[in-house]
């Protein structure tokens, strides 16, 4: 495994990556951190394996880093990203603890913007933005445009302009060591298991914020099924979250439920009165809704990625978010209703 003589050296910044079963994802991630801009002595990258029987141990402990990156795994039996991201912290050395999905990249700035923001603001936690790379194929182009722009999520994963707080996310999420020592570790939620622990920050008071010239890029390996069920599961997350939080559940994030429970509405009342004016009148202020977000959606993921491809999967990839979120969101307050937990997919989402 390819480490520094001096890996017991305090540093700076701990980049704590959980990994189950992605060799692959692995090998680019410190592919592109070889790039990466800055003093190799001020961080250091750890890998937590979760368990992974696809060869990565020895991947890790042949490798050898032609820019001196300061590389080291640690091994636990399969027990989830959040006891892995716990597993990390508790030998990692650095300051701050950043942590990274495997599915990421690089950009050589990344690390650079990082320092430049806390040195000119310093602050408890952090996230950044998360973007796809213009290799990307069309598809996951189209996924990262609904996921990431204000149409989508409405600005809340690293945008400009949010109609929320900015919660970072473990995808791209950065706290010091005095927050986990204050609030402890991450808990056991599967799905929104990040957004527990930013709230947790929060309510602790302390200081939170978005770093933007600190993206990512997120290789989403997936399909529109599995997108789909991964979409439907943070539906749950939300209100699971509620309920662990109360009060952080706004208007905004019931807007899909309620748009396919408006239409299911629609649905049982046309069967009743088929022919009626104001039947008439709704499937077209339905229709027509539906339609202007469907242009807008292809038209700005158009102009940003040059592809009328793109641009057409895009609509597709809004309207499964939108419609499988909001199915998540009655899901799980239908599983409340009934006095059970509520539980999303759990098998073959990613």
């Amino acid at each position: 495994m390819n480490e520094t003589t001096n890996k017991e050296t305090p540093c700076r910044w701990s980049v704590i990556i959980a990994i189950y079963n992605r060799v692959e994802e692995a090998r680019e991630l410190l592919e592109s951190a070889e790039r990466l801009e800055g003093d190799r002595a001020s961080f250091e990258i750890i890998f937590v394996d979760d368990g992974s029987r696809d060869g990565f141990r020895d991947f890790i402990e042949r490798r050898v880093s032609p820019s001196g990156l300061r590389v080291r795994a640690v091994f636990q039996q399969n027990r989830g990203p959040g006891a892995a991201r716990n597993h990390g912290m508790r030998v990692a050395r650095g300051e701050y603890f950043i942590f990274v999905d495997s599915d990421c990249t690089f950009p050589p700035c990344w690390l650079a913007e990082i320092e430049r923001a806390m040195a000119a603001k310093p602050l408890d936690a952090f996230g950044g933005p998360d973007t796809c790379h213009p290799s990307f194929p069309p598809l996951l182009k189209a996924i990262n445009y609904s996921m990431t722009s204000f149409i989508g999520t409405g600005g809340t994963r690293g945008g400009r302009k949010s109609v929320g707080r900015f919660y970072p996310r473990s995808f791209n999420m950065g706290i010091s060591r005095r927050v986990r020592e204050t609030i402890g570790e991450m808990g056991d939620l599967r799905h929104g298991q990040d957004m527990d622990y930013s709230m947790r920050v929060y309510a602790a008071g302390f200081s939170v914020g978005l770093i933007p010239g600190a993206y990512v890029y997120h290789k989403r390996r997936t399909s529109l099924p599995k997108f789909f069920r991964q979409v439907f599961n943070w539906g749950v997350a939300r209100v699971n979250l509620s309920r662990a939080h109360p009060g952080t559940l706004r208007p905004v994030h019931l807007l899909p439920a309620a748009l396919l429970a408006g239409l299911s509405l629609l649905c049982a009342v046309t069967a009743f009165f088929p022919a009626a004016a104001f039947t008439r009148v709704a499937w077209a202020c339905a229709g027509g809704g539906y339609l202007a977000a469907c242009l807008v959606a292809f038209c700005q993921s158009g102009l940003r990625h040059g592809s009328p491809r793109v641009a057409m999967l895009s609509v597709v990839t809004l309207t499964i978010q939108v419609g499988a979120y909001g199915l998540g969101l009655l899901w799980g307050g239908w599983c409340l209703a009934r006095g059970r937990a509520p539980r999303g997919f759990s098998k073959k989402y990613y």
